[in-house]
């Protein structure tokens, strides 16, 4: 399954990549996230609860960040394990930041495979679903780090490139 996407971010590109490196800005924006905590310069373990179609289940997984190049992008890769009840995930992504007008561009593109429960299902249902988690998670980021960036605080709390 692949994804792709991009954002107009109202802030500038140091403001954006501070905010994709921030885990309390990646929480507040990943849906369905109960937990997220860096366990390394480059990696994170993380709780999401996802419904996908009939099957609702807890997810842990790990991600591991790569091809670092700030303030340009990098390459995320995770997987994660729902258990007996949904199966697994994996994937690969790539996000890349570039000056955009009024802000930064952020551009994605990802590979995702799964396994288990959650592979009987479908991609006629999964597709749908992770995308609108994508959609989910950049709407939320776009909201949070461009409300920063214009000195105001939002329901999240995140003011001026930090969580208060």
């Amino acid at each position: 399954m692949q994804l792709q996407g991009e954002q107009l971010i109202p802030a500038s590109r140091s403001t954006v990549w501070e905010a994709l490196n921030d885990e309390k800005v990646l929480r507040a924006c990943i849906p369905g996230c109960e937990d997220l905590q860096r366990t390394g310069e480059d990696s994170f373990e993380a709780t999401v609860t996802a419904k996908i179609g009939p099957v609702k289940a807890r997810f842990k997984g790990r991600v591991t960040l790569s091809e670092i190049d700030p303030p340009n992008g990098y390459v995320i890769s995770g997987e994660a394990q729902g258990g007996l009840a949904a199966g697994f995930g994996k994937g690969i992504a790539r996000v890349t930041l570039e000056d955009g007008d009024g802000g930064t561009l952020l551009r994605y593109s990802a590979d995702a495979q799964i396994g288990g429960k959650l592979a009987q299902l479908g991609a006629r249902l999964i597709e749908p679903v992770a995308a609108k988690m994508a959609d989910g998670f950049f709407s939320s980021f776009n909201r949070l780090v461009g409300d920063a960036s214009s000195g105001s605080v939002n329901r999240a709390g995140f003011a001026g490139g930090n969580l208060v």
